[in-house]
């Protein structure tokens, strides 16, 4: 279990940041899974868009997965914790002015901008 408890709340830290700034959660999940769980990009990219597949990106995510770009088992610990977080970022959210959702969201794309332009 403490194998699997990181990339839950990988799940459950990447909801809440959708919740809060709008954006899809795969903003947050390949970063994470490149720099902090040491997936190449391209495994990043197909676990998170295995995400989606209930409906969304199921096309993209078959792609990724007959290429075996696709950890399922990881996919859907973060979708367990996606679920929750979720939840608890769009309660924050609308409470929160919208100046400063503004501001949360253009810091969290110019911290992640920074990051990947500069690489591991």
């Amino acid at each position: 279990m403490s194998v699997m408890l990181p990339y839950i709340i990988l799940g459950v830290l990447a909801g809440i940041l959708s919740g809060v700034v709008g954006i899809g959660g795969g903003i947050v999940i390949v970063p994470a899974l490149v720099f902090m769980f040491g997936m190449s990009q391209l495994e990043a990219q197909g676990t998170t868009l295995a995400l989606l597949i209930p409906p969304i990106g199921i096309l993209a995510a078959w792609t990724y997965y007959t290429h075996g770009y696709v950890n399922v088992k990881i996919a859907l610990l973060i979708i367990a914790g996606f679920l929750v977080g979720g939840l608890i970022g769009g309660k924050i959210a609308v409470g929160l002015p919208n100046e400063v959702l503004q501001k949360v969201f253009g810091a969290f794309l110019l911290i992640v901008s920074v990051k990947m332009l500069m690489g591991k």
